[in-house]
């Protein structure tokens, strides 16, 4: 382990500054609910093969779409959210919603798996296979609630985008969305 710490002690690492009083994890779920309204605007308007990513500084798309739409879209959504139409920052093909599915059925499985006898889970899988299954159903409602309190914040506040810069090495096309505030 110790080689390991050397290696990292030599690699110079980007240093992020935070303005004073400033709380990155809201930063995080309002760039995150900024990315949806964006996604969710240029979705209705033709482009739905997108997905995105959020951080501290902003937001990625993903996919082919011009800049110019996406600026537009960006724009529209940055107007919305902050007009109270808090519900462009659900997006149905969010990462939470299938983390919070694919939790409820992995842990539907594994409390039906547990034990010691080996030969008895092989006759219990058929009962793990459908209580999962019923679980990941029955959770459909978990991801876009925990979208809502957890990973997005709608109140966006004096948000602003600063930058958007379009970045084409090979496949796929990116886009990324700065933001302040």
């Amino acid at each position: 382990m110790a080689w390991l710490r050397s290696i990292t002690a030599t690699i110079p690492l980007p240093t992020i500054r935070r303005p004073p009083g400033d709380r990155p994890r809201i930063r995080i779920r309002r760039n995150h609910a900024l990315e949806h309204a964006t996604l969710n605007i240029l979705a209705g308007q033709g482009y739905p093969r997108l997905s995105g990513y959020s951080d501290l500084n902003g937001f990625w798309i993903i996919g082919e779409v011009p800049t110019e739409m996406l600026q537009a879209a960006a724009n529209q959504g940055l107007q919305r959210l902050g007009a109270g139409e808090a519900i462009l920052a659900i997006h149905p093909h969010c990462g939470t919603n299938y983390v919070a599915s694919g939790a409820a059925a992995g842990t539907a499985a594994w409390l039906v798996m547990l034990g010691d006898n080996r030969k008895d889970k092989w006759s219990r899988l058929p009962f793990a296979i459908a209580l999962a299954t019923a679980a990941f159903i029955v959770s459909q409602p978990l991801g876009p609630w925990l979208q809502k309190k957890v990973t997005t914040q709608a109140r966006i506040g004096e948000m602003k985008i600063t930058e958007i810069t379009l970045y084409q090495r090979g496949m796929p096309t990116l886009h990324r969305i700065r933001t302040k505030g």
